[in-house]
């Protein structure tokens, strides 16, 4: 069933009206043409969606009746990528993909070895990279993607302590197996993984993340792309704590 996102302000209780207005309306309307009377999937990005009957269908308004909304407990653990923006359209497919592993924020790093400074307009392109992602994979919790930052910008940032487990992938000697770091860790709920450029981190960079907190942790022996470590990180985590992944099954949205 196609689903839209219903920005939390809009909504109302079950059997009332709500509108989608903006690219959601003509989305709805222009490019796929659904009619009156058709059901669709409403979700708020927080974690709440309802099925929707279309009661009215204009050029940048769509008026709904919505059923009942349920609301399904967050996704754990609460992963943090923080990654330094690889060349090309990487970038694209890792929000994309981290999206669909169900991270809850994305931060772009600019690093001493990103190559490609991000122009304007970058992170509202990821934003709608990830709105696809969530209507595509069915995720009801649309990720941050926060604006672009210089990596000691960044750590600075973290040195109040970020929640949970701190992750840094390094090729530098002495980084511990993943595997090993996570079994160290049992009932993880929070994590930041931090995931360098082509060409990994600078040295300086790598020993002030470790200084700040951060473990540093080998992906074996054969040397990952950008994309290929992110992902294989994120999944890594997923499967190894998968029985915390959520809190309850959805359940009726109070209202």
């Amino acid at each position: 069933m196609p689903r839209f996102l219903l920005p939390p302000a809009a909504w109302a209780g079950c059997g009332q009206q709500a509108a989608l207005t903006g690219d959601e309306a003509r989305h709805l309307g222009q490019v796929l043409r659904i009619q009156p009377g058709a059901s669709v999937t409403v979700f708020d990005g927080q974690g709440r969606r309802a099925q929707a009957k279309v009661l009215e269908v204009a050029r940048a308004r769509v008026l709904v009746e919505l059923g009942e909304a349920v609301t399904g407990g967050p996704v754990l653990p609460a992963i943090t990528l923080a990654q330094a923006i690889p060349k090309g359209k990487t970038m694209d497919l890792i929000v994309q993909k981290a999206v669909e592993l169900g991270v809850a924020v994305i931060q772009p790093l600019v690093t001493r070895h990103t190559i490609v400074q991000p122009g304007d307009g970058k992170s509202e392109k990821w934003r709608r990279i990830a709105l696809e992602a969530c209507k595509q994979c069915g995720q009801d919790q649309l990720p941050g993607i926060a604006e672009p930052v210089a990596f000691d910008r960044w750590l600075t940032s973290q040195s109040g302590g970020a929640a949970g487990l701190k992750l840094i992938a390094s090729l530098a000697p002495g980084a511990r197996p993943l595997r090993e770091v996570l079994h160290a860790h049992p009932g993880t709920t929070a994590a930041t993984l931090l995931v360098g450029p082509e060409g990994d981190f600078a040295p300086v960079e790598t020993v002030a993340a470790v200084a700040a907190g951060f473990v540093p942790i080998s992906l074996g022996t054969i040397i990952l792309r950008v994309e290929t470590a992110a992902l294989f990180c994120l999944s890594a985590l997923r499967y190894e704590f998968a029985g915390s992944v959520s809190a309850d099954s959805p359940a009726p949205h109070g209202r």
